[in-house]
This record gives structure tokens, C-alpha cells and sequence, in this order.
């Protein structure tokens, strides 16, 4: 977890309703913050202290985004991996800044990051979210993070959110590059993508010893794997190789849900992605091919989250917006609530995220958890569209410090 060097503020919260991040019992209570942590319940604050009237409203742990990708420029992963980063810097930092003032007070980057930017964020040089991060996600070549088109001649190995490599030697090195490198979970691509230029989405990738090694080099780390995979197919062989986190997921079915459950998987579901690639993604320059790919999962999300809670599958919440997509981080509250409801949602933005990311600081309100919470103007579970609202945010607090709307 990114600890902040030089946040750490001190704020009571009076009059608000809290949602602890699991239980569906709300508490009408004080919360107190000193130094960037929760307080036991009763504790006094100092004088001096800052002074919030949450007039009623919900007060909840700050939201997390588990499948962000702050270095996504567009939908075009050429462009992607080849411009300059000085520049692909700058989108990150916008991008990271608006998703803080959406309420997401922590994110996971699962195909990007680095230590940099890390340090960057922990020593206050921009605002941003607490940060995880992969480094580049881990693709075979002609896999969903091959961007090189079948006709093209372009010799592509890596950029900063994807490389190619082949073979358990060379994973084996690349795994411990990116634990080297202080990523918290490291991403592989374990079946066709929806933007990817030449693979089928259901079809399995790498194979079993190669998603393996990975998993053996994390797991000795105390860091998991997080696996893109659409098709039963595809999740089963990333289950088999002892991948925890399955993103997207939407084409499984019922066995492969209970399959996911057995083996204590979460599933991180996007389903805002699809949704805003059916609506804008010809304007955005989605191809052909990846418009037909869309069409093909979109709705199977839904299905998917529903297959996954009914077999007590953990959910979190996940947006996957690239380029100018990223706007459209808050319709995918919307759309998981249709399927999941308010408490659902609610536990997945916040302590279900939270198990995922491995840190039980946050996600939820508590003694001695992280002070990052959100104060809405109203009660979501009177008022879902609370959730999801761009005219309502809620006021956000990050380690304690109240964060600028601006």
C-alpha cells in the first residue's frame, strides 16, 4: 500500500451514518481521524481538530478501482506502447487525479506502473490514489498483449504496459524483474482480448507451466497473479496454475463459478468497459474487429457476476477505461449495481478489494485503518444513484487530508 510521507491529517466526522465495508448494520456514529488512522470508537479529538457535519449522510471507506490502467492512452495498443512516456507521465497523473475525486482512494494498475510512480505519489509530488501496481502485463506472442496485426512486419517486445515473452525461462526471469521492481500482484494474459488484434477470446493462452512459474515466483513473495481470461476454458487453466484473481471472466459458466469458488479465485468484473466500448468505441477508434469482439462479452458480464455471487465467488469491482473511455469510470458502479444491488457493490468497491489487494488497512472503517474515507450527501442505500451520480460526489478524504473537488 502506498503510504503517504507527508499526508497523515487529523478530521472528526460528526453526524454521519457509517457502512463499516462489510456489515449491512449502519451506525450512526462520530468518526474520528488523528494522523491519517481511524480512532476506537469514543475517542476525543483534540481541540484543534477540523470539524465535519456529515448532516446524516453515509460515511463509507474510500472506493477502489482493482483494474485500472493509469497509462492507457487509447484504444490503440500500438500507440499505447510507443509514445514517449515523458508524455504518457502526464495522462497518467490527470487520470490518477480524476479518479481521487470520484471517490476511488486506492487503485490497482494492472498493466502499468512502476516504483516511480509510486514514490512519486508517496512523496505528495501530485495527488493521487493509493497505488498498486504490475508493471507491464505478461503476454505470449500473438496474445492479447501483442499488438502487432497479422500483416504487419513491426518487431514489438515491450512498452509500459505490455510485454511479450515466451517460455518458462524467460517468465520465470520476468516475474522476478517485476517483484524486483516492487510490484504487488503481477498480470498475465490468459486468453483473447477484446482490442487485441489476432487472437480469438476464448482460446487459452500460455500454457499451463508457463502461467505456473509465474504463480510459483509470486506465491514465494507473498504476491499473487491476476490473470485476463474470458472462456471457462481459459479461467479453469488459469485456476489449474494457481492464479488467484481472474479479470473480466464474463464468458463463464456455472461449473467454472463454483470451480472459482473452491479455489478461493475473486473475480474482478469490468463491466463498464464493454458498455462504453458498445456506445463510443467507433468514435474512439475501436477496429472492426474489436467492435465484434465487444458485442461478443458484453452482456455475458452481467451474467457472469451473478454466476460468480450465486457460488459464493468474492467480487470486487474493476473499470478497465482506456483513452478517453476513462470518464466513464463511474457507469460501471451503475452497471454492477444492477446485477449485485447496493450492499453488494459497496462491499466489492471497498473491504472485498481490499482482501483482493492484500491489505486489510483498507476497505474498511475501523480502529487503526487508513483514513480514507467518502461523506455523502445522502444515503445510497435509500438513494443508489448516489453511487454513480457526477452532479453528487461525495466529499473524500485521503489518509486523513480532505481532498479539493477541483
Amino acid at each position: 500500500m502506498t503510504e503517504f510521507l507527508r499526508r497523515g491529517g487529523s478530521l472528526r466526522i460528526r453526524n454521519g451514518l457509517i457502512f463499516d465495508g462489510v456489515s449491512e448494520v449502519l451506525h450512526e456514529r462520530d468518526l474520528v481521524i488523528i494522523d491519517g488512522i481511524i480512532q476506537p470508537d469514543g475517542a476525543e479529538a483534540p481541540a484543534d481538530v477540523p470539524d465535519w457535519d456529515a448532516c446524516g449522510g453515509l460515511v463509507t471507506p474510500g472506493f477502489i478501482d482493482a483494474h485500472l490502467h493509469a497509462y492507457a492512452l487509447s484504444l490503440d495498443l500500438i500507440r499505447n506502447e510507443t509514445t514517449q512516456l515523458s508524455y504518457i507521465a502526464h495522462v497518467a497523473r490527470r487520470r490518477l487525479g480524476s479518479a481521487l475525486r470520484r471517490g476511488f482512494t486506492t487503485v490497482r494498475d494492472v498493466a502499468g506502473g512502476d516504483a516511480g510512480r509510486h514514490r512519486a505519489i508517496a512523496e505528495g509530488l501530485f495527488t493521487a490514489p493509493r497505488y498498486f501496481y504490475s508493471g507491464p502485463a505478461l503476454s505470449q506472442s500473438g496474445g492479447h498483449g501483442d499488438p502487432v496485426r497479422a500483416d504487419e512486419t513491426l518487431c514489438f517486445h515491450s512498452g509500459p504496459g505490455l510485454e511479450i515473452v515466451d517460455g518458462v525461462d524467460a517468465l520465470r526471469v520476468a516475474a522476478r524483474e517485476r517483484l524486483r521492481g516492487g510490484a504487488s500482484v503481477i498480470k498475465v494474459m490468459a486468453s483473447g482480448g477484446v482490442i487485441s488484434p489476432t487472437d480469438p477470446l476464448r482460446i487459452p493462452q500460455y500454457s499451463h507451466d508457463e502461467l505456473a512459474v509465474v504463480v510459483e515466483e509470486a506465491t514465494r513473495r507473498g504476491v499473487y497473479v491476476a490473470a485476463h481470461a474470458y472462456s471457462p476454458a481459459a479461467i479453469q487453466h488459469a485456476l489449474a496454475a494457481g492464479v488467484r484473481s481472474i479479470e473480466h471472466g464474463n464468458l463463464m459458466d456455472a461449473a467454472t463459478a463454483q470451480l472459482m469458488a473452491d479455489a478461493g479465485a475473486y473475480l474482478v468484473p469490468t463491466l463498464a468497459a464493454y458498455d462504453a466500448m458498445s456506445r463510443l468505441g467507433e468514435q474512439v477508434g475501436l477496429t472492426s474487429v474489436g467492435l465484434a469482439k465487444n458485442a461478443e462479452v458484453l452482456e455475458q458480464g452481467r451474467v457472469a457476476i451473478a454466476l460468480a455471487a450465486e457460488r459464493g465467488v468474492r467480487v470486487g469491482f474493476g473499470s478497465d477505461l482506456m483513452g478517453e473511455l476513462e470518464t466513464e469510470q463511474l457507469a460501471g458502479l451503475r452497471l454492477q449495481h444492477d446485477v449485485s444491488g447496493t450492499l453488494a457493490l459497496l462491499r466489492s468497491l471497498t473491504s472485498v478489494n481490499a482482501d483482493l489487494v492484500q491489505d486489510d488497512r483498507l476497505g474498511r472503517i475501523r480502529p487503526g485503518a487508513a483514513a480514507d474515507v467518502l461523506v455523502f450527501d445522502g444515503n445510497p442505500f435509500d438513494d443508489p444513484t448516489l453511487l454513480w451520480r457526477e452532479d453528487r460526489r461525495p466529499r473524500v478524504v485521503l489518509d486523513g487530508v480532505p481532498v479539493l473537488a477541483s
